[in-house]
């Protein structure tokens, strides 16, 4: 028994070594696109057309922008570049759906990626890059995203989805 139990562990530790590069970018991208949905949900729709100074984005445009951003990267991974044409919705549910759309997109770009494909070169964005390569940018361009986002929640009064929790941790200690 004991030794059937460590055949099954070290099984499972090698199948997880095996994929492990692409687990640390889907693992990431789920972290990501939760944060997302969870800031574009929050926001109140009378607030979506805050603008921090002249110069930001509001946080439509930032939310229409994820949305094309995702779907434009991600379907180009998948084999065909769509566009979204977010930046056309006005309302927040429509903005939510899309974004929604962009991030589906994306899932299923994340899920074809294995550690075998990561180092095959795709067209993408300003030439060849490897599929992990343009996953990974895709990941960190939109964390970009939400970090601004997460900035016109704050100055609303919102805590951004990934600080939820945290409030309630500092009152007990």
């Amino acid at each position: 028994m004991r030794k059937l139990l460590l055949v099954s562990v070290a099984a499972a530790a090698g199948m997880w070594a095996q994929d492990a590069l692409s687990s640390e970018a889907k693992m990431a991208w789920n972290r990501t696109k939760m944060n997302l949905i969870g800031a574009a949900e929050k926001m109140d729709e009378a607030n979506y057309g805050f603008q921090p100074s002249p110069e930001s984005q509001s946080f439509k445009v930032l939310v229409a922008h994820t949305a094309d951003s995702a779907m434009g990267t991600c379907s180009a991974y998948n084999g065909e570049r769509k566009q979204l044409g977010a930046a056309s919705k006005t309302t927040k549910a429509e903005l939510v759906e899309a974004l929604k759309a962009g991030l589906a997109e994306c899932d299923t770009a994340y899920g074809s990626l294995t550690d075998a494909k990561a180092t095959e070169m795709i067209e993408g964005r300003g030439g060849q890059r490897s599929r992990l390569g343009t996953l990974y940018g895709n990941t960190i361009h939109l964390e970009h995203e939400y970090a601004q986002m997460a900035v016109h929640l704050r100055l609303k009064s919102v805590v951004p989805p990934s600080s939820e929790g945290r409030g309630a941790m500092k009152k007990k200690q």
